[in-house]
């Protein structure tokens, strides 16, 4: 990837904004993932592509990516962008001397001016801490985030999983009940040091994948809740599916399709406090055949009963 730039791997414009970067990322990475694309180079274009979403998802990384182009982790933090431009932006040969009037590396600074003294005044106080001959020093790795998406069940109840980030598989402990948005931090996993020094880390964005049952919102947790009609006139004690198993709700009598049945606490867990509610969407069903018992006796509360569901 050496010599590309971020923007142009995903794909959009220098001033794309966040959700733009997300959007872009999430469709190629979906488009590129090994499991996926049996194309060889794809996942190259992956690892690629997690890479410069990694620098432009976080606003402090993409300012110094923007700043310093491809040397941004090599420069120091504490380097100020213009100096930076004005002395080369480290691309001029070590020891060059730019002649008079010249367009070569490090024209614009007159003549006999040495990049490398210029360097080195710059970043004196760098200088002692660094390599032999005024070298900048151990620089730390970044910091990168890559996003996962996780199936409803493993978010809900937790545990190890082994997961694939930039063509890397990575053990994680995923905390129960993780919120669809969290952040997963894995120290060191992040970009590599440079000169010893220690990685960054890796910060895992968790997207809870679409469920062909339950809807999440926030901590609770949606589902339809099938019964029949009797159940629904009567009143009745039914069973609910739910992430963390069956278990049994009470529908009172007179309920109609629409109603909602609370069950607090049976929605997301929460490592940090209250775990969210389970909220039931009644839904009463008819049957699509009737046996002729079944027909005689509909046919009689059709015939008795005065209630008119048109009226209100």
């Amino acid at each position: 990837m050496a010599g590309r730039d971020f923007y142009e791997i995903l794909g959009v414009p220098r001033g794309a904004g966040q959700e733009d970067i997300q959007r872009a990322y999430r469709k190629l990475a979906r488009a590129n993932h090994p499991d996926v694309n049996k194309d060889p180079a794809a996942e190259e274009r992956f690892k690629d592509i997690s890479e410069a979403y990694s620098v432009l998802s976080d606003p402090g990384t993409r300012r110094r990516y923007d700043a310093f182009g491809p040397d941004f982790r090599q420069v120091p933090e504490d380097v100020d962008p213009e100096t930076w431009a004005r002395a080369g932006g480290g691309r001029a040969g070590r020891g060059t001397r730019a002649g008079a009037g010249g367009f070569g590396p490090g024209a614009g600074f007159g003549e006999g001016v040495d990049i490398d003294d210029l360097l080195r005044g710059l970043f004196s106080g760098r200088a002692g801490r660094g390599r032999a001959g005024g070298g900048w020093g151990p620089i730390p790795g970044a910091d990168q985030e890559a996003e996962i998406e996780l199936p409803l069940e493993d978010a809900y109840r937790g545990g190890r999983h082994t997961i694939t980030v930039g063509g890397r598989r990575i053990d994680v402990d995923i905390p129960a009940g993780v919120a669809d948005g969290g952040r997963i931090r894995l120290a060191g996993q992040g970009g590599r040091g440079g000169d010893g020094a220690p990685s960054g880390d890796l910060y895992l964005i968790v997207r809870i994948a679409p469920h062909p049952r339950y809807r999440v919102e926030g901590r609770d947790i949606h589902v339809r809740l099938p019964i029949a009609p009797w159940e629904g006139a009567l009143g009745a004690t039914v069973a609910v599916d739910t992430p963390g198993g069956e278990t049994k709700v009470k529908v009172p009598p007179g309920t109609s399709s629409g109603r909602r049945l609370r069950l607090r606490g049976r929605g997301m867990p929460n490592p940090r406090g209250s775990p969210g509610d389970l909220l039931a969407e009644v839904r009463v069903r008819v049957p699509s055949r009737l046996t002729d018992e079944e027909r005689r006796l509909f046919e009689r509360l059709a015939s008795v009963s005065a209630f008119d569901p048109r009226r209100r």
